[in-house]
């Protein structure tokens, strides 16, 4: 695996954070394979760094996802995964058959349902920081199995 950026420890810092070795090799972990769960993250910390608590690699995430620095996410019937892409709001896709994650760019054109005008008439006193879409289906690599 691949260090962590340089600037990743500028990131920590800004946040108010401590760089340590566990969350660099977190931040590592994710930009290396995005759409982890906990247990792909520990895997390549450990193989990073050496024995770390699973504990410690959950703190980890934890944390980072408080400060935004990663993005959780768990699309319904899964386990929750951890990227890096946070702040555009993009959607995902998940592959039906093998639970494969990718990365959509923000719905454009017209979709009401994600119009935050609309939004204090139907819900009032909430604002709206996050929306979340998940798209449902099958990838390339199960269609061609299930043709085959």
């Amino acid at each position: 695996m691949p260090p962590a950026d340089p600037g990743t420890a500028d990131l920590l810092r800004e946040q108010g954070l401590r760089v340590t070795r566990q969350r660099l090799a977190v931040l590592a972990a994710l930009e290396a394979a995005p759409h982890s769960d906990a247990d792909a993250v520990i895997g390549r910390v450990r193989g990073e760094i050496g024995p770390v608590s699973t504990q410690a690699v959950y703190d980890v995430l934890n944390t980072l996802t408080d400060k935004r620095l990663l993005r959780r996410i768990q699309p319904a019937g899964s386990t929750a995964r951890y990227e890096l892409r946070v702040g555009d709001n993009h959607h995902h896709v998940v592959c039906r058959g093998c639970g494969a994650v990718a990365d959509v760019g923000c719905a454009t054109g017209v979709a009401p349902c994600l119009e935050t005008s609309e939004l204090p008439l139907h819900a009032p006193g909430f604002v709206v920081d996050e929306a979340e879409v998940t798209f449902w289906g099958r990838c390339a690599t199960c269609l061609a199995a299930e043709a085959g």
